[in-house]
């Protein structure tokens, strides 16, 4: 059937372009052209083009480089990756930079990039480059974490060397079309590795006492620990102050935005020390 009102403009075309974006400290680039329509998945199953693991540092910086500007969309189409309902499918944007990256780890207690030892950490940030929230680390080893040291911690094997790529998480904006920011590699200065090593150790020693229960958002300076899971069948095994065995809800550190902020600040800074 015909319409009155001439062609239908493209979807793509009448949402607002968000120029504010080009002053963000990681430098979003423009779309280049283009629009369409994306479908929608409520769930997803990942089947995708393979992507070789990148042989160094330098290469998955390339990469994640090349990225930067494009929107969502585009890199799940590129790869074959269905969109997601990210409401629905936590974890659809970070397993997209993976497969896109050529991540191999196949175990969540390994670094992303095995080869290159380099955890990948996506951050949803505003227009002005702040993170909206904090960022997930680990899960906590709780049945032995009153056992393990800062230095044979899960933590600190994380967050040796990270890979940050901050993703546009303005609301106004659909999924498909969120712009990927410039990657920054990372590894902790000593003074952070000061503040980190005391936020563990005080954790660590809470939870090794039996104390778990009583841990709350407000215990650390850079380093959270929190419930992770959001009934009974979720429980995990803990210790008691007596030592004995309990269950409990499972536990997983996270960084405070404030934290992941003035990371994000230094290393985009023109005299940052991102490679």
């Amino acid at each position: 059937m015909g319409s009155s009102g001439g062609a239908r403009e493209p979807e793509a075309s009448k949402r607002r372009e968000y120029s504010d974006v080009g002053r963000a400290p990681y430098e979003l680039r423009q779309f280049g052209g283009g629009g369409g329509r994306f479908r929608v998945y409520p769930s997803v199953v990942f089947s995708f083009a393979l992507v070789s693991p990148p042989a160094s540092e330098a290469e998955l910086l390339g990469r994640a480089r090349s990225l930067a500007g494009h929107p969502l969309g585009a890199i799940a189409e590129r790869h074959a990756v269905p969109l997601a309902d990210v409401s629905r499918s936590k974890g659809w944007i970070g397993k997209l930079l993976e497969i896109s990256l050529g991540a191999t780890a196949s175990s969540r207690g390994e670094p992303d990039f095995q080869l290159l030892g380099v955890e990948l950490k996506t951050v949803p940030v505003d227009l002005e480059g702040r993170p909206k929230e904090s960022t997930f680390v680990c899960s906590a080893p709780l049945e032995t974490m009153g056992e393990l040291s800062w230095e044979r911690s899960p933590v600190r094997e994380k967050l040796a060397r990270v890979l940050w790529v901050p993703i546009e998480a303005t609301p106004e904006v659909p999924v498909p079309y969120r712009r990927i920011g410039m990657p920054l590699l990372w590894s902790p200065s000593p003074e952070e590795e000061v503040t980190l090593k005391r936020d563990w150790d005080e954790l660590s020693e809470r939870v090794g006492k039996g104390h778990v229960e009583e841990i709350t958002a407000h215990i650390g300076c850079h380093l959270q620990l929190r419930p992770k899971g959001a009934n009974a069948r979720s429980a995990r095994w803990g210790v008691n102050e007596e030592g004995d065995p309990i269950r409990t809800l499972p536990r997983a550190f996270y960084l405070r935005a404030s934290f992941v902020r003035e990371v994000l600040a230094r290393g985009y800074a023109p005299s940052g020390r991102s490679p």
